[in-house]
């Protein structure tokens, strides 16, 4: 172990069988979430994709009203969409604390 400023800091590279029990529950908090970051990235992606796809049928240089109006509902959409997934999960997860 290395010391800083007087205090003992521990080595980054223990094994898995090291970790205790707090240790490894940390860390697999910190891969699921890593985890469900990654499947919100891909599903704005494919959003994204969406949108693009029933709104702009032919890129320029500037939007149209028509491309703008139809990119902002169905982002607007989403948005919404999203909340309300959120708010279902967090009440989910609220109901499996208590």
């Amino acid at each position: 172990m290395r010391t800083q400023v007087g205090r003992k800091v521990p080595s980054p590279t223990r094994t898995m069988a090291e970790l205790g029990e707090a240790d490894e529950a940390e860390l697999q908090r910190l891969v699921a979430a890593e985890q469900q970051k990654a499947q919100f990235t891909a599903q704005v992606h494919h959003f994204m994709e969406l949108c693009w796809d029933k709104c702009v049928e032919k890129p320029g240089n500037r939007l149209d009203s028509r491309t703008e109006n139809c990119l902002s509902s169905c982002v607007d959409r989403f948005i919404d969409t999203t909340l309300a997934i959120t708010s279902r999960f967090a009440q989910i997860v609220q109901k499996g604390g208590q």
